[in-house]
């Protein structure tokens, strides 16, 4: 990532190792979560970053939290629960920064998805909804590792991009969460859990279903 920042911010129980990139003009703010932090997941994950540099295209100032216990990220991993709290406390720096009055576009992948729904609720409970989600390879059901993840419901405009080859979260699981909510699942063939070699194809699907 061009021109970013490495910031430390306060999170729910210490330090949130934050990388920002502003925009000269933003439109809106745009928060990026990583995948499951042990699993070797990290802000600087290549599907994270192609989210980031999407966004900030679009014309977004972007922010790219390390989850607890990742980098020199603070605090223990808490499956889900305090990490929703560091992404909260991450955004409500990026409102102060660069405008409360920009909308905010909520992204993640993986583990990062699933932690992006639950901040989702959370903000749609408090009367300052997220304009728009971003779920990449959602971590849905019971996957590998013995891991459930009861995955928040979003808005149908919510745009889902999965691989048709994931191996770590099957396809049938984000369909089973996705019919009950009428979500459209952008589906790419031959895709991974990670995406190799089709992280341009996320970045297409994003520029063509964009709507700031």
């Amino acid at each position: 990532m061009s021109r970013h920042e490495r910031l430390l911010l306060d999170g729910a129980t210490g330090r949130i190792e934050t990388f920002v990139e502003p925009h000269d003009s933003p439109i809106g703010i745009a928060l990026i979560a990583h995948p499951h932090p042990l699993f070797g997941g990290t802000a600087e994950n290549k599907v994270v970053t192609t989210l980031a540099r999407a966004m900030r295209d679009l014309g977004c100032a972007t922010l790219r939290p390390n989850f607890r216990g990742v980098g020199a990220s603070e605090g223990e991993f808490d499956a889900g629960g305090l990490e929703t709290e560091d992404l909260a406390a991450v955004l409500a720096y990026g409102r102060a920064r660069f405008g409360a009055q920009l909308p905010v576009y909520l992204a993640g992948f993986s583990f990062g998805a699933y932690v992006t729904t639950r901040l989702a609720k959370k903000l749609a409970e408090a009367g300052t909804p997220a304009k728009r989600l971003v779920l990449v390879g959602t971590a849905a059901g019971y996957i590998s590792g013995d891991r459930q993840y009861d995955t928040e419901a979003v808005t149908p405009d919510t745009i889902v991009i999965h691989g048709s080859e994931d191996e770590t979260v099957p396809l049938a699981n984000v369909l089973k969460w996705a019919e009950p909510l009428e979500l459209s699942i952008n589906l790419i063939p031959g895709a991974d859990h990670f995406f190799h070699r089709k992280l341009h194809i996320i970045r297409r699907i994003i520029e063509a279903t964009w709507k700031p």
